[in-house]
């Protein structure tokens, strides 16, 4: 099979790249240069340079694909007002480009990375694929540009496009650079004294289920269809409390009270820069505190055979892997 791929160079598309190549597909890459994509030059992958706005390249990468799958998005929390173009173009224009590429193309199969976010604060409930976001109070940015994202692939999908949706929860692994990576990399060096946001509630799942699932959604996914791709329902308390028996270590007893975050938000360039967060400070706060992200991934067990490893094995082979755990631990 020949694959058009974007979002090929981050987290969970580079996991994507190398199950595709292991498998023998051929790989199309679109990314920004060269460089950029040396690693997936190096799997075998066959490169166009070009962006989210460049609908040239996008349409010469899908010359001949038998399918797609669009992962590319800017995946922040935090974020100054002035930020808000920049990534309302790469989630949202970038997945009309896009899907609608692929659509024009007549792309056999298509599968497009969405997120849980996108269903937005589920308050305490663990809701599945035939829940609505109510389009309105978004937690963050992000969220808001992922929801239109979504309704994006919707509408190309009622105009035809066979487009499956799929939809990580929280997403970690080795090398793991976003914030969740961070916060548990700073727990793991000591340099997390107090719990901020125990409560923030997560379908944690491992990169590599997310990008098993990913290949199961191109394989046997039904056109039209969301699976989520998660493994735990979880919160940042037990997250954290899970890593700590792990590593052998003690979690912290305490927690930072939202209400002192809340007094120091005006703040937030200042204070984040120096607590090693984004500047935006109200928008971390709206999109943590008390805030459940819960959806479950039974639909995806069903019917694609998605199969997630528990989130203590995923801790603990994430600890091996990067060379922080032995192996016989």
């Amino acid at each position: 099979m020949r694959v058009f791929l974007t979002g090929g160079t981050g987290f969970i598309g580079g996991h994507v790249t190398r199950l595709l190549r292991e498998r023998g597909d051929d790989v199309v890459a679109l990314v920004r240069n060269a460089e950029k994509g040396r690693e997936l030059s190096e799997l075998g992958c066959e490169l166009v340079a070009g962006d989210l706005s460049d609908i040239a390249a996008i349409e010469a990468g899908l010359a001949g694909a038998d399918a797609a799958i669009h992962g590319a998005a800017i995946y922040e929390v935090g974020i100054p007002k002035s930020e808000h173009a920049r990534m309302y173009e790469a989630n949202v224009v970038g997945t009309d480009n896009v899907l609608g590429a692929c659509l024009r193309a007549g792309t056999g199969k298509v599968v497009y990375v969405s997120t849980i976010g996108a269903y937005g604060n589920t308050h305490g409930k663990v809701v599945d694929e035939t829940y609505e976001h109510p389009g309105e109070s978004f937690t963050s940015y992000y969220e808001e540009t992922k929801y239109e994202a979504h309704q994006v692939a919707k509408r190309l999908i009622d105009e035809g496009l066979p487009c499956v949706i799929v939809q990580p929860g929280g997403v970690y692994g080795p090398a793991d650079h976003s914030t969740l990576g961070k916060q548990m990399n700073d727990f793991l060096a000591g340099r997390m004294p107090v719990l901020v946001f125990p409560e923030l509630g997560m379908n944690m799942v491992h990169v590599e289920d997310v990008a098993a699932g990913v290949l199961l959604a191109l394989d046997k996914g039904k056109p039209g269809e969301a699976y989520n791709l998660g493994s735990q329902i979880t919160t940042m308390r037990e997250l954290i409390t899970t890593l700590a028996g792990v590593a052998g270590k003690k979690p912290p007893k305490r927690s930072l009270p939202t209400g002192l975050l809340k007094a120091v938000a005006p703040a937030g360039p200042v204070v984040g820069k120096l607590m090693g967060q984004p500047p935006n400070m109200r928008e971390l706060i709206s999109s943590a505190d008390g805030v459940t992200f819960w959806a479950k991934h039974d639909k995806a067990i069903a019917d694609l055979g998605y199969a997630p490893r528990g989130l203590e094995t995923g801790l603990r082979e994430m600890l091996v892997a990067e060379g922080k755990l032995s192996g016989a631990n």
